[in-house]
């Protein structure tokens, strides 16, 4: 049987140009709405942007075989994706217009194996700390039943102007 998959994204200079124009809220909503079209990623991973308030961003994923490792389980840099995206994307939805992130540290304990039997799973991003200079924030990789499958903790730079 041939495996195959395709997909089509936008510019990403098109989100990126707007982001140093609007608070970090109103561009992950303007996201969503599709006023502003998804980084890559998103398409590449095929994760969804589930939930967005102001502190805690979620996004989810159905596991797939395009997510495997070659031992037959997703890929551990899939699972820090989707958690470095939740965390980016929860400290982003503090912050003012003409201020960024990145990211300065990452880490992750892997919990429980992830396959495609897991179903949709969802990383949930929550702030711990938000300073002048640095913030921390942590994210979490549960099922529909509350299963914890990973955890992060992430700091981020702030980039001020």
């Amino acid at each position: 049987m041939e495996r195959t998959r395709s997909f089509t994204w936008e510019d990403p200079k098109i989100g990126a140009e707007k982001a140093r124009k609007m608070n970090g809220l109103d561009y992950l909503n303007a996201m969503d709405s599709g006023e502003i079209p998804p980084p890559p990623i998103i398409k590449t991973m095929d994760f969804t942007l589930d939930k967005i308030e102001k502190g805690q961003i979620s996004f989810g994923f159905t596991p797939e075989e395009f997510h495997y490792n070659p031992i037959g389980t997703v890929h551990g840099g899939v699972i820090a994706t989707i958690l470095d995206s939740a965390m980016g994307c929860t400290i982003h939805s503090v912050l003012e217009e003409g201020i960024g992130y990145t990211t300065l540290e990452l880490k992750i304990n892997y919990l429980k194996t992830v396959t495609i039997n897991s179903g949709k799973l969802t990383a949930v991003g929550k702030i711990i700390h938000v300073g002048k200079s640095t913030a921390l924030v942590e994210a979490q990789l549960v099922d529909e039943n509350g299963n914890v499958y990973a955890h992060a903790v992430s700091t981020c730079m702030i980039l001020r102007k």
